[in-house]
């Protein structure tokens, strides 16, 4: 496990590296501030998706140990997250604060880009064992469900800022439902097997029967 966490770090920070190759020889095309911007989104959103892909490859493969490679994926989303608003910031508004708010009440696709990259800071600083240690386990996984909120404003974030082509949005919008809709048949059917007393999780290495509700 080491060798592979290291090996999709390093593989991680290629998109980074590409852009910044780019960006220092001039092969960005004759747009590359944009070529920077939106590449960053793009990697956001890759991220992002893979982090959600992890829990149900556990669930089909049985491989546990993807759940390792969890948080590493999910710090990878902020970091281009951050990438991604600071591209925007620095080389599309020039840190014109006034321009930058404007921006974000009056054209949607930056508002919900906004909202995304906000609730994703309290995900990125609560990553940590010591942050699940001092808000409990349950408080830690309510907080954490809010990527799946995330996930969606990414997505119409993407959707409303290409606008002409939507095949691209379409596809990252379909992978979304399917990693989200997986979750939920999920739940549905632990819930059923919880009301039939069939649903035993373990606890500690015991298993410990849960009785049907009255």
């Amino acid at each position: 496990m080491p060798l592979l966490k290291f090996v999709i770090f390093i593989l991680s920070l290629l998109p980074f590296a590409w852009y910044g190759w780019g960006a220092w020889h001039d092969t960005l095309g004759a747009n590359p501030i944009e070529a920077v911007t939106r590449g960053m989104g793009t990697w956001t959103l890759n991220f992002l998706l893979i982090t959600l892909a992890v829990t149900p490859l556990r669930k089909l493969t049985g491989w546990h140990a993807a759940l390792r490679l969890r948080r590493m994926l999910g710090l990878f989303t902020f970091f281009y997250a951050v990438l991604h608003l600071t591209s925007y910031l620095w080389f599309d508004q020039f840190f014109d604060w006034g321009e930058i708010a404007r921006d974000i009440l009056d054209r949607p696709f930056i508002t919900v880009g906004m909202a995304a990259f906000v609730l994703l800071i309290p995900l990125a600083a609560t990553s940590s064992n010591f942050a699940i240690r001092k808000l409990g386990g349950r408080r830690w996984q309510a907080l954490h469900r809010t990527v799946y909120a995330i996930g969606i404003l990414a997505v119409l974030h993407y959707s409303w800022l290409v606008k002409a082509d939507q095949s691209q949005p379409l596809l990252y919008g379909g992978i979304l439902v399917v990693l989200l809709g997986l979750r939920a048949w999920w739940r549905e059917v632990e819930r059923r097997e919880q009301l039939a007393g069939k649903y035993q999780p373990k606890i500690r290495n015991r298993i410990i029967p849960i009785q049907p509700r009255r």
